[in-house]
């Protein structure tokens, strides 16, 4: 039986992705508060505009441009929630993601903080400047607001008026405040943008432009994201729920409520840590802002030379070698494909063929591709049945990043004695419910590959939701992303997150019986830069008026 959640009270990017082609658009504002009174105003006028997750009944009913809020710690701070609410905040969450930097990766775990002064050198300046010490909070991010929009007319890449008007509605509203709400600049290298522009990579086929599912390295993304109970009306679950929630006596069910939205039971059957009072916390969640550069250029040129030993290794053609270390070190072919189910190159030539996504017009080939990718067929498949990584290298990004039943504690590596891999059909995702995270967000820069090199700016706007920032999203980034052992990667690092200033290999193994050996690559660079971000508190709606009136009380 579905869950059934006050999806009224719950704020709608939490239940779902707006998505790269519904609404393929975006702007991320930042604003600090200096008056509380005034502070309290601009979230009241706020309030009124905010997309909730109420179910849209029909595409017409669905707004131009969606409006979410968020909040962080001196944010929740400076508009007066008392202090025995804030008391009660997790850690990570006070701390701030700056804080956590060494957790995460962003700074080098080699040098010591007195002589690294200048970590964050490369950061937007807004961050840079963002929980600096000594200066009185003047330039602290405390309210994160988001401006999804759809398109203006099918075909081209201009969205729709409202995202403008939304603009200037929020530029009006620090003006009426009298400087008590300020909007920050600080955007992009030269730091002169006051909003972080977001927007799907658009593909254009004469004088059409469409939304692809593509970030810039030329991957479909965010196809895998975790069902959980209640997200989505009965019927649609049962489909939905298939390779995105969690195997229970091999079949897919949802993942507890709890691990995405406070106030309801997680996969511990516990109710998670909360804010007092428990209206303040209900239906609310945290998220983790980051800004995540992409080395285009090092990407493909790193590439490129390793295709060329590749190929010789395989005695294959060197761009079939390219496509091949693509899909490896990714785990899914660069249309989204996963290797797990179609693991060869000769495969996915077929069913690429098969499946339309070669369709002579090529807009009747996006859209078969998109079907595809929404289809429970794009993430239906496991890891337990290839321990060794044959077909998807225990390193791979998607492993790493959601390692379905790879960590069942009864599944063994290896082969058994006629050099088949050990398959657990019973596996469970016990090791890994707990560490699903719920992604939101869009590319940023611009959509023509060929104007995109190391130096101009594009990358992904990446918001990562759920209700225990240490124990789902900290916990993957730091020890799946930065860290190998539970893949039996020793130190080795995501092939394509992974920081690879000291580990630059990433090893693709090779069944014995086709007579080929492994393939390590052993030139990664760092081909992903987180550019700053910030933790927020996304709080429900009746949160939300809580806030503006100013009347939480903890007791």
């Amino acid at each position: 039986m579905t869950k059934a959640l006050n999806l009224h009270d719950i704020q709608g990017n939490v239940v779902r992705a707006y998505g790269r082609f519904s609404f393929p658009f975006a702007r991320y504002f930042f604003f600090n508060i200096s008056d509380r009174n005034a502070g309290r105003k601009f979230v009241d006028a706020v309030r009124g505009e905010v997309t909730t997750a109420a179910r849209w009944p029909d595409q017409a009913q669905k707004p131009d441009c969606t409006v979410n809020i968020g909040f962080t710690f001196f944010g929740l701070w400076q508009l007066g929630v008392p202090s025995r609410t804030l008391k009660s905040m997790p850690d990570e969450f006070v701390d701030g993601m700056k804080d956590r930097a060494f957790v995460l990766g962003d700074r080098d775990t080699t040098k010591v903080a007195e002589d690294d002064l200048q970590w964050d050198a490369h950061w937007d300046q807004i961050w840079r400047k963002n929980r600096t010490p000594g200066t009185a909070g003047q330039d602290d991010v405390h309210v994160w607001i988001s401006l999804n929009a759809q398109l203006k007319t099918p075909g081209t890449a201009e969205p729709v008026d409202a995202l403008e008007e939304k603009t200037q509605w929020l530029r009006d509203l620090c003006d009426a405040s009298d400087g008590g709400v300020r909007l920050l600049g600080g955007h992009g290298k030269d730091g002169k943008a006051d909003y972080q522009s977001a927007n799907a990579v658009f593909d254009k086929f004469g004088k059409t432009e469409l939304p692809t599912p593509k970030e810039h390295f030329g991957f479909a993304d965010g196809i895998g994201d975790p069902v959980f109970d209640g997200q989505y009306e009965p019927e649609k679950a049962k489909t939905a729920v298939i390779g995105r929630g969690k195997r229970v006596d091999g079949k897919w069910v949802p993942i507890e409520t709890g691990e995405f939205i406070l106030g309801h039971p997680d996969e511990s059957q516990e109710l998670p840590p909360a804010a007092m009072p428990p209206e303040f916390s209900q239906n609310g969640t945290f998220m983790a802002y980051r800004k995540l550069h992409e080395y285009v250029g090092r990407f493909d040129e790193v590439l490129a030379e390793e295709a060329k030993s590749f190929a010789a290794v395989m005695d294959i053609p060197e761009d079939e070698a390219g496509e091949v270390l693509r899909a490896k070190m990714c785990g899914r072919w660069s249309d989204g494909v996963p290797l797990a189910s179609v693991p060869t190159y000769a495969e996915w030539q077929t069913f690429r063929s098969e499946h339309g996504f070669d369709d002579p017009d090529p807009v009747k080939a996006l859209e078969n591709q998109a079907k595809y990718l929404r289809s429970p067929a794009a993430s239906d498949f496991r890891y337990a049945d290839d321990m060794p990584g044959y077909n998807v290298p225990g390193g791979a990004h998607i492993r790493r990043m959601n390692t379905r039943d790879y960590l069942d504690p009864l599944n063994k590596p290896g082969v058994d004695e006629k050099g088949c891999p050990f398959a657990n059909e019973n596996a469970t995702h016990a090791l890994n419910k707990r560490r699903r995270v719920l992604r939101r967000g869009l590319p940023y820069g611009a959509s023509d590959p060929a104007k995109n090199t190391d130096d101009t700016e594009q990358g992904v706007a990446m918001m990562i939701i759920g209700t225990s920032l240490f124990r789902q999203f900290e916990f993957v980034q730091q020890q799946w992303v930065q860290y190998g052992l539970d893949f039996h990667q020793g130190n080795n690092t995501c092939p394509m997150l992974g920081e690879h200033r000291t580990h630059t290999r990433f090893t693709v193994p090779s069944d014995p019986k086709t007579g080929k050996p492994p393939y390590i690559m052993s030139k990664l660079k760092t081909f992903v830069e987180c550019r700053g971000g910030e933790y927020f508190f996304i709080p429900s709606m009746t949160c939300l008026r809580l806030i503006a009136m100013g009347i939480v009380d903890p007791t």
